[in-house]
């Protein structure tokens, strides 16, 4: 038996983690650590969770060592992570560490998480980079055309408000949002840097935040080196996606409400402008606090510890 530390568990990514762990055969909680719920049970944030009287813990990372864990899952604020990868990393060196943040996504020496598209080097991976929510969805959707990119592409991302966090601002208060649609960081982009770094091809993005409270929505637009019809882009990605259980292409435009609460990604609604036929559009959707941040870290961790890769994942 495997056992997980998790560092930051009181947030929405945490949580989730926390209810795919809760049905886990090979995966026991060492510690879910929280500053400001220190002491709380963790089932009255996780109803899911089987042990009543296991609560959330303080933490700090000079005390890593006195915590028996071989695997560590960081889900801190972005900026958060350094100190407490260098404390597992003395006290444990050989401990899989997996940060849901943006800190190492960048970073050579991490294995970039994309689950179905970096399998073979999550593997053996120690330590772990979970891409972001809209960059998962991006990734996925631009992979299979990534060579065949006359320009950069242009994605319109519409995420629900889960994907702020915890933490109240704007993009999560509910007054703000009601009957709205708020728009923010429209160059440069932390997802949109990052997108472009693993396709290595630049990525024009623009994100939104809508009132509903999870799932994302990516209406992504191409152009195309050479001319091609919908039915020939469906046919190349249902190729490339040919059996991946978490990953659907379907003819018609998916909608959030078909993955919301699963692990599952979903893309379709292929079409092609009859007035330019290297025009092409598309749609793709996830979950974001799922396949976007937990249950594909679950997979990831599942890959690096020699498990079913789908392991506490129903889908």
């Amino acid at each position: 038996m495997h056992r997980l530390a998790l560092i930051g568990g009181r947030g929405y990514t945490g949580s989730e983690l926390l209810r795919l762990l809760a049905v886990h055969d090979s995966i026991e909680l060492a510690l879910a650590s929280s500053d400001s719920q220190a002491g709380q049970a963790i089932a009255e944030v996780v109803s899911e969770w089987p042990h009543a009287g296991q609560t959330f813990e303080a933490l700090e990372p000079k005390a890593v060592a006195g915590v028996d864990a071989d695997v560590w899952v960081l889900a801190l604020p972005n900026g958060k992570s350094k100190p407490w990868v260098e404390a597992i990393a003395q006290a444990h060196p050989d401990a899989v560490m997996l940060d849901l943040g943006a800190d190492w996504r960048f970073d050579e020496h991490w294995v970039y998480g994309l689950t179905e598209l970096n399998r073979e080097a999550l593997r053996s991976a120690r330590r772990i980079a979970n891409p972001g929510c809209y960059a998962t969805g991006c990734l996925f959707g631009l992979w299979p055309i990534r060579h065949a990119l006359a320009s950069p592409p242009v994605a319109f991302g519409v995420s629900g408000y889960s994907g702020a966090g915890r933490t109240p601002s704007p993009r999560n208060d509910p007054d703000r949002l009601r009957d709205n649609l708020i728009p923010y960081a429209l160059t440069g982009h932390v997802h949109e840097q990052e997108i472009s770094s693993h396709l290595r091809r630049p990525v024009r993005f623009h994100p939104h935040v809508a009132p509903f409270f999870r799932g994302i929505s990516l209406t992504i637009s191409v152009m195309l080196t050479e001319p091609q019809s919908a039915g020939e882009l469906q046919s190349l990605y249902r190729t490339r996606y040919e059996g991946e259980a978490l990953i659907e292409v379907s003819d018609e435009i998916p909608e959030i409400r078909q993955v919301a609460g699963t692990p599952r990604l979903a893309l379709g609604g292929f079409a092609v402008d009859e007035r330019d036929t290297m025009r092409a559009s598309f749609v793709v959707v996830l979950d974001n606090l799922l396949k976007g941040a937990a249950s594909q870290a679950l997979q990831n961790i599942n890959l690096a510890l020699g498990l079913d890769e789908r392991a506490g994942i129903d889908e």
